[in-house]
């Protein structure tokens, strides 16, 4: 019995599918030549991915003054990861920077891999938290990592061909094992990944694709025995939140350790060499590259940290009256997206041109020297810093969405509304319902009346009188004036204007 106990634990362990981690002669060959072929050189680029961020205010803190180049001039050949737990349904605008810096590292040759935490979002990150995040049930989970896994292989699978730090040469090409986990992302990755020779591919995995495979007693002894409490004690993240009143779960303590662990994992069978993520999440960072020189005994895990998202007066960028400001057209439309950078105060928006953005910095500089010369038209930069991330974002569609919106929505304009475009304003303006036999053929000073757009019919008809009352955006020249059939939008919708600000967007039921 004692022996057939045994003879099957050896078969758990052994299994094809579990990562072995055990620093035996043969393993410390398997991960050197892991190692040195994700270092492996394959061209010579113009310029460092890293100095090109660095230069750009992306760069907090790296693990390697080396990284991202050798000591005989060339440059490595990266593969960078960012991560992505999937607490909502969308990304906001705190994670855009991990998608621009992905970008970048596409634009200049080398492999993106965006990590979905459909394991690890199970548990919560407690990096920059002052309380335990909420738990989800197994189906948010799921559903909010397929989402995310969407979201992102839109954004990433834009990035231009173009660009004036790309390498010539060859693009980074995933190896097959990272096409068989990208596989299992739905292919979203399989047939948007390379976009050209001068840029870099990209690949979409979920960290759930091996974590469902390894038990908590493998865990503790594969991984678990290569942790010092000490170390990860000392960890800022983990320092902050002991100290507090509500103190730290033994779950978020651990997370440092599965975070560690997918670069750990990604590294030795991918082949991915650099994690990059906020400046809150350096300690799960180093966390991993501590894990992979300790077990794996070799070098050559790198990590990059960039700065939060903050305003010049040190509050977080990306958050609105509404609250988050969601990457995703279906929690905010591309409208109100364009609007929230439109508004940036002048003493912010050079900043989040050089960080957000992929537009030259000589043509940054010459924008930022056209501000103080006369007859700069106000906000014209951050119109220009509106246009490249919503496009960034949403894509030239959604970019066409949002400006004909802006346009359309200014009261006294020429281009015609249609629904789309008037609900897209929707969630940011006072709106109601109402029954279509209501509307129709209704004086028009008691439906702006009665959907409390202005205070009284008295109201509505000095604002007539003044110029100032609009339906669909037509000035209404005339008291009398009642709504016909051709003026709801589609059979849907109508859009009272007062003045160029007060707006009421009615919905026809």
């Amino acid at each position: 019995m004692a022996s057939a106990a045994m003879a099957a634990s050896t078969r758990t362990l052994l299994r094809p599918h579990r990562l072995l981690l055990l620093p035996d002669p043969r393993r410390r060959r398997l991960s050197a030549t892991a190692a040195a072929s994700a270092n492996a050189v394959a061209t010579t680029v113009r310029r460092s991915v890293v100095d090109v961020l660095r230069e750009r205010g992306l760069v907090e803190a790296t693990t390697s003054e080396t990284l991202g180049s050798s000591a005989t001039g060339e440059h490595q050949l990266l593969k960078a990861y960012c991560g992505f737990d999937p607490t909502a349904e969308s990304l906001h605008l705190g994670n855009l920077i991990g998608l621009v810096a992905l970008s970048w590292f596409r634009r200049c040759g080398h492999t993106a891999v965006a990590l979905v935490g459909g394991a690890t979002g199970r548990v919560g990150d407690p990096s920059g938290k002052s309380a335990e995040r909420p738990d989800l049930d197994l189906a948010a989970v799921i559903a909010n990592s397929d989402a995310i896994k969407a979201l992102v292989a839109q954004i990433l699978g834009r990035a231009p061909v173009s660009s004036h730090h790309a390498q010539s040469g060859k693009s980074a090409i995933l190896d097959q094992n990272e096409h068989a986990l990208a596989s299992s992302g739905q292919g979203l990755s399989d047939n948007l990944g390379n976009v050209g020779g001068n840029i870099g591919s990209f690949v979409i995995l979920d960290n759930y694709d091996w974590w469902k495979d390894i038990t908590l007693l493998d865990f503790l002894k594969e991984v678990g025995k290569y942790a010092r409490v000490g170390t990860m004690i000392a960890k800022e993240s983990v320092k902050k939140r002991l100290n507090s009143e509500d103190g730290m779960s033994y779950t978020e303590f651990t997370y440092q350790l599965l975070q560690g662990y997918d670069f750990l994992y990604m590294f030795k069978n991918m082949g991915v060499n650099v994690q990059i993520g906020g400046s809150d999440q350096w300690g799960n960072i180093t966390a991993g590259t501590d894990l992979i020189r300790k077990i794996l005994q070799v070098e050559g895990a790198h990590g990059l940290t960039f700065p939060l998202l903050l305003k010049s007066d040190g509050t977080k960028f990306g958050k609105s009256e509404d609250g988050a400001i969601w990457l995703s057209s279906k929690m905010l439309s591309p409208y109100k997206f364009y609007q929230y950078f439109y508004s940036v105060p002048d003493v912010d928006v050079i900043r989040f041109m050089k960080i957000l953005t992929f537009v030259s910095l000589d043509e940054i500089q010459e924008l930022e020297e056209s501000m103080t010369k006369p007859g700069y038209v106000p906000n014209m930069v951050q119109r220009r810093l509106a246009e490249e991330v919503t496009r960034f974002v949403h894509g030239e569609e959604g970019l066409e969405e949002a400006l004909k919106a802006t346009e359309a929505l200014r009261p006294g304009a020429q281009t015609e509304l249609d629904s789309r475009t008037i609900e897209g304003i929707a969630d940011g303006v006072p709106s109601c319902s109402l029954p279509y036999g209501q509307v129709l053929k209704s004086p028009l000073v008691d439906l702006a009346a009665s959907t409390g757009l202005l205070a009284s019919k008295s109201a509505v008809k000095r604002l007539i009188k003044q110029g100032g009352m609009y339906l669909n955006n037509m000035k209404i020249d005339s008291e009398d004036k009642l709504i016909e059939e051709s003026d709801i939008v589609d059979g849907k919708v109508l859009l009272l204007s007062a003045g160029k600000k007060n707006k009421m967007v009615v919905r026809i039921s």
